[in-house]
């Protein structure tokens, strides 16, 4: 072999390392991972759990809350809702109150249905509690609601079967119902429930309608609901008979959902004025519209997807700690390696390139599986809680986007202390 060849084959060692292209780099890191398979999974895992906590948890945030709006929506619309106040929190604010004492009366309802006729489109005063329904030997249940005929469009329970009783069984007292879909499943199996007669707390009743089936909202199902006439409610199903009967909830339904503001303000004008008061601290009411009630639990719903997302944040800056921490130890571990690729000619910027891409290629790995992850975990967890998850590309992405940058942050250290060897200390290390 001639001189020429022994000294240009240094040369071609040198020109190889020196210019290494990015499938050289790649290919290089992935060995690299893979040498090591176990301790990969275990560095990558925190970007694992914390990528697949903010898809997940994003998912289900924004499918319940959907859930929750299609809910408010699906019970009227241009909905006002007058009741009990927790007291002290303004016009407006309160919160309706279905425990405790009852501030709102009878008369209430009665007064503005006479001062705003002509200016809403319906009103419908609420009381209701826990009954046992039966039929033959069957029973359940169920929420039972006495209230006026108006309660039907007001709070959208047209029934799907027979029809929502009228003034003149409230007027009368008579004793009828409407039933929610459940029951009627339930109890009357296959049969037709109309004419049909159910027991409720022992009080025999007529059914004249059925409503259609809802669904399980998660909240109180409307499935399970019994709607009576308020008079024979107060008659045969109160608690008591003394004093000026009282409800836990008016229910106004605005002409059109531009009228809402106005009518709210008037409405909580009326209510003071009736309770001879101007302080809003004295309010034993609160007047909400649909607007402020879904604007409350959108807020709510976002402020705790905001905070457990902070949370999986912090499993992702975990994970770039390990990440770091793995990379340092590779560095150490492969000292000498470092050496002999600078003594073949790999500048300081090869070796950073090539550590940094190791590092976000661990990155991108946990991230990749941790999106899978969350994407499973959403389908759960959304089973699990009967709510229908929301895929949302701009969060899978910035989850992504995000455990790389941890990548390149927490490698960069590590790749430049490697960049910054001395190739003849290297070489002598052991």
């Amino acid at each position: 072999m001639s001189a020429a060849m022994v000294s240009s084959a240094p040369q071609k060692l040198r020109s190889r390392m020196a210019g290494m292209n990015p499938w050289q780099v790649f290919s290089i890191a992935w060995r690299a991972i893979l040498a090591n398979p176990l301790r990969s999974v275990l560095t990558t895992l925190g970007v694992i759990i914390g990528v697949a906590a903010v898809v997940a948890l994003t998912m289900v945030g924004q499918g319940s809350t959907a859930n929750i709006t299609r809910t408010l929506q699906s019970l009227g619309t241009n909905l006002i809702t007058i009741g009990s106040a927790t007291g002290g929190r303004g016009p407006g604010f309160g919160l309706v109150r279905f425990g405790g004492p009852q501030t709102i009366t009878l008369k209430d309802a009665e007064a503005i249905q006479a001062e705003f006729s002509g200016r809403i489109a319906g009103i419908a005063p609420s009381l209701q509690s826990n009954q046992q329904v039966k039929v033959g030997s069957s029973n359940l249940n169920a929420t039972v609601i006495g209230t006026w005929p108006d309660y039907a469009s007001v709070r959208n329970a047209q029934p799907a079967q027979g029809s929502f009783f009228t003034e003149a069984d409230l007027q009368s007292r008579r004793r009828v119902a409407v039933i929610g879909y459940g029951i009627a499943q339930d109890l009357f199996g296959g049969q037709d429930p109309i004419g049909q007669r159910i027991r409720v707390a022992g009080i025999s009743f007529t059914v004249v309608g059925v409503l259609p089936d809802k669904g399980d909202t998660g909240f109180a199902n409307p499935n399970y609901q019994v709607m009576v006439p308020l008079s024979t409610y107060l008659q045969r199903l109160g608690r008591s008979s003394t004093g000026e009967p009282r409800v836990q909830a008016i229910y106004i339904q605005a002409p059109d959902k531009d009228a809402l503001p106005q009518l709210q303000q008037e409405l909580t004008d009326f209510m003071a004025q009736r309770r001879k008061t101007t302080d809003p601290s004295e309010y034993d009411f609160s007047v909400q519209n649909q607007a402020d009630a879904l604007a409350s639990v959108n807020r709510v719903t976002q402020t705790m997807t905001l905070f457990l997302g902070g949370v999986a944040g912090i499993s992702l800056l975990v994970g770039g700690i390990g990440i770091m921490n793995i990379m340092l130890v590779s560095v150490t571990e492969r000292t000498r390696e470092i050496g002999i690729r600078k003594a073949l000619g790999a500048k300081p910027r090869d070796i950073l390139t090539q550590f940094l891409v190791e590092s976000v290629l661990l990155s991108v790995v946990g991230g990749t599986l941790g999106i899978l992850l969350g994407l499973a975990m959403a389908g759960s967890v959304g089973q699990f809680l009967r709510i229908s998850p929301i895929f949302d590309p701009f969060s899978v992405v910035l989850a992504f986007a995000f455990s790389v940058g941890v990548g390149v942050f927490f490698g960069y250290y590590p790749a430049a202390r490697a960049a910054r060897l001395d190739p003849v200390d290297s070489l002598r290390y052991e």
